[in-house]
């Protein structure tokens, strides 16, 4: 019993240790009117304003331009011809939900119900993980947090979009419902599995093909229906993909899959959404035929299939662009991608070394995945009415050797403060005290 009550007196000082973030916090919102003036500033939606202002008022832009924007009554700061960006957006994420893969009392990603069209991503968020500080360093600042499939999971849940900033999960949420998440059973079985474990996988996936019809018709049933005494919270979650209120985000990565999801979509009617897309590149003409965009899951990723070329998942982006399609990109959206959520901006900057022209390669990460969510008229580019969620920089944000200076969400400025910062400290001070010099890494 001694030993329990000692266990049980350590656990307040052991659970920092599994991600709780106790060196930053919210600051308070400014008192009035802000005005970044002298700034290098970059609307996204068009061209690229210099020596321009920016006026944030009550969390959002109200004048971005030049020597026209007013500084009345309103707090200054002089930029010095830095670069002022709109927040990057992660869509497709489980930041929040997964802090240290190896720790399991970390990770809460995953239903273990097939079907769980009633889970909310947001209401697991963890708003003072550590990996929060870290991301927004790098000028990510919203994040779409969607459940994680599963071993035989099918309809995982629902995503919502959050800002890295705020006290708890329901201050943090700026969308929610954002979409219904559905992990395509693919077909593609991975190369070398003997004849036997073949057949055990294409069983696998015709029976959770045929759960997933039935799952569609009862819940189609069920939204025509009259509403009943007991709501089922399952097919109620559904309502909106029939009403076309309510996106369906599949993801599918090998060409046949995506083929299969998109006569899948047809078939229910409903509005889709790609996300991963591996071979997306392979049936752009039915993309864009059915006019559903694409949220590719990096670039940091291996091609699919050994036969295919090196730079197959590099060019994904720019073949999809030449063919018209709409698209963003995002990370691969596992738990360990929630650890690398900051180098959103080098899968983007990988894709335009590989043909995509770089204002293309920014709004991929900006404009689209906020056109693609439904939150254009809040995130996405530097305008007047849009959320002042926005960052600072010293150049190119595609340009690993850039850096994100300040921060600010929904005209809050942000705490830039955070553990990889802390451990670069710490350890200059080591090679200081060693006899180093300054720049010693």
């Amino acid at each position: 019993m001694r030993s329990f009550l000692f266990l049980l007196a350590l656990l307040p000082t052991a659970l920092p240790a599994l991600g709780q973030n106790v060196h930053t916090h919210p600051l308070p919102p400014p008192e009035g009117p802000v005005v970044l003036v002298n700034a290098r500033i970059h609307p996204v939606s068009r061209g690229v304003i210099e020596d321009g202002r920016l006026r944030m008022e009550d969390g959002r832009i109200v004048a971005v331009g030049g020597e026209e924007v007013s500084l009345a009554g309103a707090k200054v700061i002089d930029l010095g011809g830095l670069s002022v960006y709109p927040g990057l957006i992660a869509a497709n994420s489980v930041l929040g939900l997964v802090e240290i893969e190896a720790v399991r009392a970390t990770v809460d990603q995953t239903e273990v119900a097939a079907v769980a069209p009633e889970v909310r991503a947001e209401i697991a968020f963890n708003p003072d993980s550590e990996l929060i500080p870290v991301t927004r360093a790098n000028g990510v600042l919203s994040v779409l947090v969607r459940p994680q499939p599963g071993e035989g999971s099918l309809i995982t849940g629902r995503s919502a979009l959050m800002a890295l900033d705020g006290w708890t999960w329901e201050d943090m949420r700026i969308a929610g419902p954002v979409a219904l998440h559905l992990a395509w059973p693919s077909e593609f079985v991975p190369e070398g599995l003997p004849d036997t474990m073949r057949e055990e996988w294409l069983k696998a996936v015709r029976e959770r093909r045929r759960r997933l019809d039935l799952s569609f018709a009862e819940a189609r049933a069920y939204a025509k229906a009259p509403p009943p005494a007991l709501p089922d919270l399952r097919w109620e979650a559904m309502r909106g993909l029939f009403d076309g209120s309510l996106p369906l985000f599949i993801h599918a990565d090998d060409a046949s899959a995506i083929e299969q999801a998109l006569a899948f979509a047809r078939e229910q009617q409903v509005r889709a959404v790609l996300v991963g897309g591996a071979e997306a590149w392979k049936v752009a003409a039915t993309l864009r035929q059915d006019g559903v965009p694409v949220i590719l899951g990096g670039t940091h990723v291996l091609p699919l299939r050994r036969h295919d070329p090196v730079d197959a998942v590099f060019a994904n982006a720019l073949r999809l662009h030449e063919a018209g399609v709409r698209f963003a990109i995002a990370s691969p959206g596992d738990a360990f991608s929630s650890s690398n959520e900051r180098n959103l901006p080098y899968q983007a900057a990988s894709a335009v070394a590989h043909g995509l022209p770089h204002e293309e390669g920014l709004r991929a990460i900006t404009l689209y995945p906020a056109q693609i969510l439904g939150v254009d008229d809040r995130l996405g580019s530097l305008d007047p009415g849009k959320d002042a969620t926005l960052f600072v920089a010293d150049g190119d944000p595609l340009e690993v050797s850039t850096r994100v200076l300040r921060a600010f969400v929904r005209g809050r400025e942000v705490d830039l403060d955070n553990r990889h910062l802390r451990l670069y400290e710490k350890y200059r001070a080591k090679y200081r005290q060693a006899g180093g010099g300054p720049g010693q890494p």
